[in-house]
């Protein structure tokens, strides 16, 4: 049996049952830090600190955002040198706790994706999550036409930004990345991915959970926080 295609609102649903104290028992900040590390080490895993030392994490709005943020910092402790653009910084307790955790390393923000995409050499996407539908709005659409224009390789995380949740990049506005790193389960729009490498992240589903909506989810190898998935399902 394959692993199950999560729909947004059945993504929504998981999501609350994690975090519902009387089901999951989560937290927002704990699904996050695990699904950062996740992204950073399913970075790693292709993108070796040696060839790509450079990455450009780009932190949308919302809880990719955040998941982008801290990837970011965990990569800075693996040996990484990442560089943030985080052009619209939420005002939220958690995302203010995460972006003074990055500048207590030192780790630099940039405000502009034109120099920053020359000196580096990986992008992460953390943009848009599978809640996004509508136009590409200021500055996300031109930092998302300048990265279609460039060669670095891009990785996503769970959803390549701009593109529909359910049936991929339908107007050719989105990035075209070259990983993407599904959270919990894959979304339908990874049926539509060309890239040459997909890895699945946050390993923190109870089996009880992973039943109620038939996930089928891979085993996790050892220890590992990511398993790689098959580049086309």
């Amino acid at each position: 049996m394959s692993i199950k295609m999560l729909s947004a609102p059945e993504a929504l649903a998981l999501d609350q049952d994690l975090m519902n104290k009387d089901i999951g028992g989560f937290s927002l900040d704990q699904l996050m830090e695990i699904a950062g590390l996740s992204c950073a080490c399913a970075l790693t895993q292709v993108y070796d600190r040696a060839t790509f030392p450079r990455v450009l994490v780009i932190a949308g709005p919302g809880n990719n955002g955040g998941d982008a943020l801290v990837a970011a910092r965990h990569l800075f402790h693996f040996g990484y040198k990442p560089t943030i653009l985080y052009p619209k910084p939420t005002q939220k307790d958690i995302y203010i706790g995460l972006v003074k955790q990055c500048k207590n390393l030192d780790i630099p923000f940039v405000d502009s994706v034109d120099g920053a995409i020359e000196n580096a050499d990986v992008v992460l996407d953390g943009i848009f999550g599978f809640s996004f539908s509508g136009d590409i709005r200021p500055p996300f659409d031109n930092i998302i036409k300048t990265l279609k224009k460039s060669s670095i390789p891009i990785v996503s995380i769970d959803i390549p930004s701009g593109w529909d949740v359910e049936k991929g990049n339908v107007v050719s506005k989105g990035l075209d990345p070259e990983m993407l790193i599904s959270l919990t389960a894959p979304k339908p729009c990874a049926l539509h991915f060309r890239g040459k490498h997909h890895y699945l992240g946050l390993r923190i589903v109870p089996p009880f959970i992973d039943k109620k909506y038939g996930l089928n989810l891979p085993e996790y190898p050892g220890i590992e926080q990511c398993v790689r998935l098959p580049s086309s399902l």
